[in-house]
């Protein structure tokens, strides 16, 4: 059960993070980006709010808004990469 949460909570944080930036909007939505954006972006906005706030490098989960930080961040630097190749 607790994956389960785990999944659906990055899923929805990737959503989010999508409609930020303006990705999500029908045929342009990719469901997989949104899952490991949520979910890499949870963890690189509780390393983000850790080093903010001094507390060195504890990763730990950050809440809501440091996860859809963190989202934006990892789908900005995907998007960035992609745009390379």
């Amino acid at each position: 059960m607790l994956i389960l949460g785990i999944i659906v909570f990055g899923m929805a944080i990737g959503w989010v993070a999508q409609l930020i930036l303006g990705r999500s909007r029908p045929g342009t939505r990719s469901w997989g980006e949104a899952l490991a954006a949520g979910l890499v972006g949870s963890f690189v906005g509780g390393l983000m709010i850790s080093l903010l706030a001094d507390d060195g490098l504890d990763l730990r989960p950050s809440g809501i808004i440091g996860s859809i930080a963190g989202a934006v961040v990892v789908l900005l630097v995907w998007g960035a990469v992609r745009g390379r190749t």
